[in-house]
């Protein structure tokens, strides 16, 4: 009986096996950060000053670069037609007015013609942004908001 209290392969004690990928799979990082349960509506999962909070914050990031790129655009767009202006002025371009007119009227007939058949695809994603905001009206206020102030920073 004392061999066999010593002897560490006669026990018969049982030991859980964990198999890590599994376990990571059904732990997500994100699970373990904000707990609870991850599916359902936002305005079921957090608090309302979460919501706020994480609505104001990537609102005022996506303000911040809309801005910035926006400053960037406008000024390549400006900068554009200034120099097309000087050339024009100068000389050095010519503009066949009648052409341009053509072409213009040829891109109103085609927008006319297919004006009535809107894509699927851009409906499905109205419907999903409508119902979007909807659902997580406070979210999306606190979005608004920052991105006003990310377009004012």
């Amino acid at each position: 009986m004392a061999d066999r209290e010593e002897d560490p392969e006669n026990e018969d004690d049982t030991c859980e096996v964990i198999y890590l990928t599994e376990y990571a799979r059904r732990q997500q990082w994100w699970g373990r950060l904000f707990g609870g349960n991850n599916s359902g509506p936002m305005s079921e999962k957090y608090s309302v000053a979460t919501q706020i909070a994480l609505g104001g914050v990537s609102g005022w990031c996506a303000g911040y670069l809309f801005q910035k790129v926006g400053k960037i655009a406008a000024t390549a767009v400006g900068g554009g037609f200034l120099l097309l202006q000087i050339a024009n002025h100068s000389g050095y371009v010519q503009v066949d007015w009648k052409r341009v007119e053509k072409d213009v009227n040829k891109a109103k007939r085609h927008l006319k013609k297919n004006a009535d058949r809107a894509v699927p695809e851009f409906n499905s994603l109205i419907d999903q942004s409508t119902e979007f905001v909807k659902t997580n009206v406070i979210i999306t206020s606190g979005f608004f908001g920052g991105f006003l102030l990310g377009l004012a920073s």
